[in-house]
């Protein structure tokens, strides 16, 4: 029909119509043969080589599968007893099994690959992590699968011994290891560092970036809501901005003692202030990287980060060298590092004089980037997950 539309009052224009017309009809019935032979050549190639089941039992499985896979899980409800998703990437077949119904022994081992989520912060979550281990173990023993990758929640100053006798390379069973912080450790060969990601476990959502997140006028330059440690560096960000009257263009809400549950208003104060704000202030607590950099990248604030090492065993790896935040740095993360609160003010008078164009522009650029940095850490995983998994083609 456009061909036809074409050629009205064009006729002069092109002798060849007819022909044209014929060999269209011809190359559409070409394509259409060649899209089916392709399609039934993908469908045998397409059976995925590999199928990796995911065991959910630490609360940032749900980052790794609602946020940096973008899976879902049925039912929605967050409380549910069992809940599962899947999803085909690459060569992998990956479903998602959490809740506190999936315990050892009583569901289906439906993959030859295992990824086990794993809290490992202290002492209570690692023995309930090691019975987890315990069972994988059985599982390898008696052929039921091959592999084992274990996601961990690390411990916040880095003492993670406890799971090394378990790694391939110490004479155990799981082939890699994806940790969270900066755990000296990390070698890209078996062991990696691994986002700490949003604070699932008080249900922080997948946010979509708006329009209005994006393009609206913020009302406040910074915020900080949390808590204030005694002879903490939030002390002194608590003064510096009390003591220049920053604290009336800022969003602050602090309080003495920390709250592991938030209620629904806490939590609607919180989102409301990483969308109203254009800059996150993040001081350190028992370790520098927490969720609060992850949630603001979420709403487009930025993050404002004290760029400090905290008190225990975590620092360089032999692969990264910019202890802490070694992954978002690697990665290029573009958020303001300081050293020392009494940057604060400095950092928040350059804001002051920022035009609402340059921080949209910012703000898409921090939003693309977090995009950007979720869809590389997938891709990591699965490329890490196959090429330790699969067989290699080299024999």
């Amino acid at each position: 029909g456009f061909l036809d539309h074409v050629a009205v009052g064009n006729e002069e224009w092109n002798p060849w119509e007819g022909d044209e017309k014929n060999e269209l009809v011809a190359s559409q019935q070409r394509y259409e043969a060649n899209l089916k032979m392709i399609k039934s050549a993908r469908s045998h190639l397409e059976q995925p080589s590999l199928r990796v089941q995911i065991w959910g039992k630490a609360a940032i499985g749900l980052y790794l599968w609602q946020h940096i896979f973008g899976g879902h899980l049925q039912p929605s409800d967050v409380t549910a007893q069992w809940r599962e998703g899947s999803q085909k990437a690459g060569k992998t077949y990956f479903s998602f099994i959490t809740g506190p119904s999936v315990v050892p022994g009583y569901f289906s081992v439906e993959a030859e690959s295992i990824v086990l989520v794993l809290n490992g912060r202290e002492k209570a979550k690692i023995t309930y992590a090691t019975q987890w281990l315990h069972y994988a173990q059985t599982l390898i023993q008696t052929h039921k699968i091959k592999h084992v990758a274990v996601v961990l929640l690390g411990n916040e100053q880095c003492n993670n011994e406890w799971i090394q006798p378990y790694l391939k390379r110490h004479g155990g069973f799981v082939n890699l290891l994806f940790v969270t912080y900066d755990y000296a450790l990390v070698n890209e060969e078996d062991i990696f560092q691994w986002p700490l990601g949003v604070a699932t476990y008080r249900n922080f959502p997948v946010v979509e970036p708006s329009w209005s997140m994006l393009h609206d006028p913020r009302s406040y330059l910074c915020n900080f809501l949390g808590t204030v440690y005694k002879n903490s560096s939030r002390e002194t960000l608590m003064e510096i901005l009390k003591q220049d009257g920053l604290e009336k263009l800022c969003w602050i809400s602090a309080r003495e003692q920390w709250q592991p549950q938030e209620t629904n208003e806490s939590f609607k104060n919180y989102q409301d202030a990483l969308l109203q704000s254009d800059l996150t202030l993040c001081p350190v607590g028992i370790n520098t990287e927490c969720y609060r950099i992850y949630e603001a990248c979420s709403y487009g604030s930025l993050p404002v980060i004290e760029d400090v090492t905290t008190p225990g065993d975590c620092g360089n790896s032999s692969m990264y060298h910019s202890a802490p935040l070694q992954l978002l740095k690697t990665m290029g993360a573009p958020f303001i590092f300081i050293k020392n609160w009494k940057e604060l003010p400095a950092v928040l008078e350059k804001e002051k004089k920022m035009s609402l164009q340059e921080k949209i522009q910012r703000r898409k650029k921090l939003i693309e980037w977090y995009r950007n940095f979720k869809a590389w850490m997938r891709q990591k995983f699965i490329n890490t997950l196959e090429n330790s998994f699969l067989p290699s083609d080299k024999g």
